[in-house]
């Protein structure tokens, strides 16, 4: 029996449950502890809360480490991530429903595209049929391969946001269990199509240079993995079948695709905060926790953080065998960022493109191949992979009007080695003017943030890791060790981050998933809310 860790209390305040960190799975476990009726207290080093689902203006936080510095005042940006299709599809948000709290979704009809060489694009539009209809030679494929996904999500997101542990609630005791079970063995055997060298077999020619192929690899460079890899194909089954998902024909009241919220992401954020406070719980910012020293006195402690954080807080706390397992989980390579301010849209040479929320810039799948197998290998692609979002597309209120007109915020990022010092600003300039030439016209000012800098910002995003943690099939399948709980440190204390299952993402799920299990373990509360 593993003895429960003690912490020293502070000011003798004594509290239910700690949570330390704010981002997304972190205020998650905070809500559900506290619609629970325990006393929750949030612990936040940064001066803002969030994570990486922030937005923020020039000097809003003096410790962000200057990562919006010599951007014109009054245009917001978002930190991290961007845009959200898991706001309406995770399990946590659709039982929080975001929309009953104030949080405008705002689905734009192009939801990602991948510009290509000779001024087209590959589209993904809300509409399926239209989307294959586009993509010509690889509709076809798109149709076979995306269509059944999209009419089965919910076993799809069950699959993608489960504890990797259990049978996923959704499956087998959903309405129809039967359906929900060829969902989700569709999309599993689409996964082992799609990450294996198999993955052209469906494509004309190949795949390499086709529309379709080149779509759906887009949306697998999430990941920052060579490619193929089957924990790319998973992250582009999952988003390329929300993208066409239709959640109103079961019953929710959700538009689907990939949406963004009104204002920012730090919608989101504030929307769990305000009903975190409403249930009685707390957030405390610029507290820093280095050691046991800092936290209160507390039942159990939840750590939204990577486990080397965990590690360095608790200490000789961590039962042996439990500690050689998460010194052994490893970071992955990752992205640098790059916030730019505008004087008009993207001037994209597909017009279609320019009704994208989401826009993967890196060519052909074989091109993105080639990049992503540079950044593996430790080096700088020539022409990195970049993820661009301009979220004025549907969001007019985040443009503000100037002396000459109005500017927009421009949100990118490009992969590149972990730890990499190089500020990428010309490569990701460079890559979208390739495909949108004139970009250089209308970009009034920018702001770089390197990788090795982004935990500056975000102590998880160890590197540059924007995923808390490498996206190898094994950490997705066994995140973060391959223990029977994937989140249970020791007595009473939890790891509910992106580096527990599911992973990576504003979907919530780490921490819900966690939240629940301190429930039960600690307080006694079989029936968790929410």
């Amino acid at each position: 029996m593993v003895e429960r860790v003690k912490f020293r209390a502070k000011e003798d305040a004594v509290e239910d449950a700690v949570v330390v960190g704010s981002g997304p799975n972190g205020l998650a476990a905070a809500v559900t502890l506290a619609r629970a009726g325990l006393s929750v207290t949030v612990l936040e080093a940064n001066a803002t809360v969030g994570g990486g689902a922030r937005t923020l203006a020039p000097g809003d936080d003096p410790g962000d480490g200057g990562l919006l510095a010599g951007l014109p005042e009054g245009v917001v940006h978002d930190v991290c991530s961007a845009v959200h299709p898991m706001a309406w599809a995770s399990p946590f948000f659709r039982a929080f429903d975001l929309p009953a709290h104030g949080v405008e979704l705002l689905t734009p009809e192009v939801s990602y595209a991948q510009p290509l060489p000779g001024g087209r694009a590959a589209v993904a539009y809300r509409d399926l049929e239209r989307t294959a209809e586009r993509l010509g030679a690889d509709g076809a494929a798109w149709r076979s391969l995306l269509g059944p996904l999209a009419e089965q999500w919910q076993a799809v997101v069950a699959v993608g946001m489960g504890d990797r542990r259990s049978v996923p609630p959704g499956v087998l005791d959903a309405a129809d269990p039967v359906r929900a079970t060829v969902g989700a063995a569709r999309f599993g055997l689409a996964v082992l199509e799609q990450g294996t060298r198999a993955w052209g077999a469906r494509f004309p020619g190949g795949g390499l240079s086709g529309d379709g192929a080149a779509l759906l690899t887009g949306v697998a460079a999430h990941t920052i993995t060579r490619l193929p890899s089957l924990s790319g194909a998973g992250t582009a089954l999952l988003l390329g079948a929300l993208a066409h998902a239709t959640p109103g024909r079961h019953g929710q009241a959700f538009d689907g695709g990939w949406p963004v919220p009104r204002g920012g992401s730090g919608a989101i954020v504030a929307a769990l905060v305000a009903d975190l406070e409403a249930h009685g719980g707390t957030v405390v910012t610029g507290h820093r926790v280095r050691t046991t020293a800092d936290l209160p006195a507390a039942r159990a402690v939840l750590f939204d953080t990577t486990p080397r954080t965990l590690l360095d807080v608790l200490g000789a706390a961590v039962p042996p065998g439990t500690r050689r397992a998460l010194e052994r989980f490893r970071h992955g390579n990752a992205a640098a960022k790059v916030d730019y301010v505008l004087s008009g849209p993207v001037p994209w040479a597909d017009p279609e493109a320019r009704r994208a929320g989401t826009v993967h810039v890196g060519g052909t799948r074989a091109d993105m191949a080639r990049a992503e197998s540079e950044v593996a290998a430790g080096r700088h692609a020539e022409r990195p992979v970049c993820l661009v979002s301009d979220p004025t597309v549907v969001d007019p209120s985040r443009r503000v009007a100037s002396g000459s007109g109005e500017l927009r915020p421009l949100w990118a990022y490009a992969h590149v080695p972990a730890g990499s010092d190089v500020d990428v600003t010309e490569a990701v300039t460079a890559q979208i003017e390739r495909f949108a030439p004139g970009f250089r016209d209308v970009v009034v000012a920018s702001s770089a943030v390197p990788a090795v800098r982004m935990a500056e910002h975000n102590q998880n995003y160890v590197g540059g890791d924007i995923s808390a943690g490498a996206a190898t099939i094994w950490q997705i399948l066994a995140r973060p060790t391959p223990r029977a709980d994937p989140y249970r440190v020791a007595g009473g204390v939890y790891l509910c981050s992106a580096s527990t299952a599911p992973g990576p993402g504003v979907h919530g799920m780490g921490g819900w998933h966690a939240a629940r299990r301190a429930l039960r373990e600690v307080f006694g509360v079989r029936v968790a809310p929410l």
